[in-house]
C-alpha cells in the first residue's frame, strides 16, 4: 500500500529486510516498513520501495528478523510492580519454607534503620514446605524494630508483623472492612498478621515508597516493559484516584514511563475526576483515561462483595459519567454476577470489560457469552499458578482460564500480565496460551489451549481494542502509531515450545528506537 506523498521526501525511519507479519489483512506478511512523523507510511515488498529512500531517511536492517506490533498490556498496576522490584524477593525462586522468607527479611532489616517500613513480596504458601502463611510472630523474629508488609503473589493478600499492624491501626477489637478480613488466631482471637483483600483499606494508612524509591522502581519498570517488547500499558489499579492519574503523568513527562499509558480510575473516584473536567477517553500525548475499574469478590461460602444490587448501581454510575466499566471477577459466582449485571445495564456503544473471568463452569460461561464483554485475561496465571491449581481445584480445573472456548465463541479476548502478579513477558504469556504448561511441567486444561495466531493477537490487536486504541496501534498498517518490537525468532513458524526463547531485539515507540538488545 502506498501512501500519497513522495516516499523520499518524508520517510524518517525505513525497515529492510524484516519478516513483517502485519496482523493487517491488506498486507498480512511484507518485508519493509516506512514511517514518517510517528507512523506507519508504508507497508509492503521492498522491491516496490523507492531507491531514493535508502539514502534519505534512517535504514534499519532487521537481517530477516520478525517484526510484529509492539505488544500491548492491557491490565497491571504500574506503582505496586515498581514498588515490588525494590522489595524484598520471597518468590519461589528464592523461598521454599518459612524460614527461608524469615532470612530474606532478617536480611532486609539489618540494612534498614529502626522503623522504617520493609516490603517482601512474591510468597505464596502453595510453594512453601509448611503449605501456609507466615505470620505476624514469626515476622516479628525477623524485623522486631521495623514494620514489615509481606505481600502474596496473588495480590490480594499480605501479612504484616505487629509493629506494622499498630501503625495502620489493627488490634483486636478492629473490625473488617466491606470485602476485607482480617485472619484470627484459633485460641486468642487476636490478628495472626493475614490480610486478605484489604490493599484500598492499607493503601492510605502506609506511607508510599520515598520520591528517590519511586523513580529507581519505575525506572527499572520501565526497562523491563521495553526489553519485552511492550509499547503500551494500562494500569488497573482500583485505587487509581486524579492525585495518582497526576502522578503518573508526572512519571511519564520525567521520561520514566516509555510506552504509551492508559489509567483506568477507581469507579468510586469518578465524581472527583469528573470534578476537575476529567473523564473516559481525555487523553493527549502524555496519558488517557481508560475504563472505570470495579474490584468483584466472593467469599469461600459464595458472597459476593459488592452485593449484586451495589454492584449494578456502581455499573450505572460509571455508564452515566459515559464510562465503561472493568469488573475484576474469578471466582465462579463473581463472573456469573459480573455477567449478569452486564446485560441488565447495558450501553451501546460501551465496550464494558471482565477481568480475569477465571473460573467459568457451564453456568457462568453461558452468561458471560450472552453478556459479550471484552474479557481482559492472564495467561501466564496458567503457568505460573497451574499446579496450585491443579492440586486445589481436581476436577473442576477443566473449567479455568478457557481461552479457546472465548476466542471461538466471538468474545474479544486480550491478554495481559496483571504486573506484578506476574512478570511482563508477553512472549512468555503466549507459551501459557498455548501449551497451558504450568511452571511443574504438568498441562493444565490444555482443550483450552490457543493456536500462535490467537495468541499473538491476545497480546496486540484484541488488547488493542481492550483499551480503545485498536485505530492508533496493535497493527502495522498505513497511518497507525509506528509501535514495534523486532524479535529474534518467528512466532508463527516455530514448535511452540520454543518461544520461551524468543527474545526481543528492538523495541520502537512512535518511530523511535526507545530499546535494543
Amino acid at each position: 500500500m502506498q501512501a500519497n506523498r513522495d516516499t523520499a521526501n518524508w520517510a524518517d525511519l525505513v525497515l529492510l529486510n524484516a519478516n513483517v507479519i502485519a496482523l493487517d489483512a491488506a498486507h498480512p506478511r511484507a518485508n519493509a516498513v516506512v514511517v514518517s512523523g510517528g507512523r506507519i507510511a508504508w507497508v509492503g515488498d521492498s522491491d516496490r520501495l523507492p531507491s531514493s529512500v535508502r539514502v534519505s531517511a534512517n535504514i534499519i536492517d532487521c537481517g530477516g528478523q520478525t517484526l510484529i506490533p509492539g505488544f500491548i498490556d492491557a491490565h497491571c498496576h504500574l506503582l505496586a510492580y515498581a514498588a515490588s522490584l525494590l522489595a524484598v524477593d520471597c518468590s519461589s525462586a528464592s523461598t521454599s519454607e518459612i524460614d527461608d522468607i524469615l532470612s530474606q527479611i532478617r536480611r532486609r532489616a539489618d540494612s534498614t534503620p529502626r522503623g522504617e517500613w520493609i516490603r517482601g513480596t512474591g510468597y505464596s504458601e502453595f510453594d512453601l514446605r509448611e503449605k501456609r502463611h507466615p505470620t505476624r510472630w514469626e515476622l516479628d523474629r525477623a524485623a522486631p524494630f521495623n514494620p514489615v508488609r509481606l505481600n502474596h503473589r496473588s495480590g490480594h493478600a499480605c501479612v504484616l508483623n505487629s509493629i506494622a499492624l499498630e501503625r495502620v491501626g489493627i488490634d483486636i477489637a478492629t473490625e473488617e472492612p466491606p470485602g476485607g478480613t482480617m485472619a484470627r488466631d484459633l485460641i486468642s482471637a487476636e490478628p495472626n498478621g493475614l490480610l486478605l483483600d484489604m490493599d484500598e483499606w492499607l493503601d492510605v494508612r502506609i506511607p508510599p515508597m520515598s520520591e528517590g524509591e519511586l523513580r529507581d522502581g519505575m525506572a527499572q519498570a520501565n526497562r523491563q516493559f521495553l526489553s519485552q517488547g511492550i509499547t503500551s500499558i494500562a494500569d488497573a489499579t482500583v485505587s487509581n484516584s486524579p492525585d495518582r492519574w497526576k502522578l503518573l503523568r508526572r512519571l511519564k513527562c520525567d521520561g520514566l514511563i516509555t510506552p504509551s499509558l492508559t489509567v483506568m480510575p477507581g469507579a468510586a473516584n469518578l465524581d472527583e475526576f469528573a470534578d476537575e473536567g476529567l473523564h473516559f477517553g481525555y487523553g493527549d500525548s502524555v496519558a488517557t483515561i481508560g475504563h472505570a475499574k470495579i474490584i468483584l469478590t466472593s467469599s469461600t461460602s459464595g458472597r459476593l462483595h459488592p452485593s449484586p444490587d451495589e454492584l449494578r448501581h456502581r455499573i450505572d454510575l460509571a455508564h452515566r459519567h459515559c464510562s465503561p466499566v472493568a469488573i475484576h471477577a474469578i471466582e465462579k459466582e463473581a463472573v456469573l454476577a459480573a455477567s449478569t449485571a452486564l446485560m441488565a445495564s447495558r450501553i451501546p456503544g460501551l465496550r464494558d470489560r471482565i477481568e480475569h473471568a477465571s473460573e467459568c463452569p457451564p453456568e457462568a460461561m453461558d452468561a458471560l457469552l450472552r453478556a459479550k464483554p471484552v474479557v481482559v485475561s492472564q495467561p501466564s496465571f496458567v503457568r505460573d499458578s497451574g499446579a496450585r491449581y491443579l492440586s486445589e481445584f481436581g476436577e473442576d480445573a477443566r473449567w479455568l482460564y478457557r481461552f479457546r472456548m472465548l476466542a471461538e465463541s466471538g468474545i474479544v479476548l486480550a491478554a495481559s500480565s496483571d504486573a506484578p502478579v506476574s512478570v511482563p513477558s508477553p512472549l512468555m504469556s503466549m507459551h501459557a496460551a498455548i501449551t497451558r504448561e504450568t511452571d511443574s511441567g504438568a498441562e493444565l486444561n490444555v482443550g483450552e489451549s490457543v493456536t500462535v495466531a490467537q495468541a499473538l493477537e491476545m497480546h496486540t490487536n484484541k488488547a488493542a481494542y481492550a483499551i480503545y486504541r485498536e485505530d492508533e496501534v496493535g497493527t502495522i498498517a498505513p497511518g497507525k502509531r509506528a509501535d514495534l518490537v523486532l524479535l529474534d525468532a518467528d512466532p508463527t513458524r516455530i514448535a511452540s515450545e520454543r518461544l520461551l526463547d524468543v527474545r526481543a531485539t528492538m523495541t520502537i515507540i512512535g518511530g523511535e528506537l526507545v530499546w535494543q538488545a
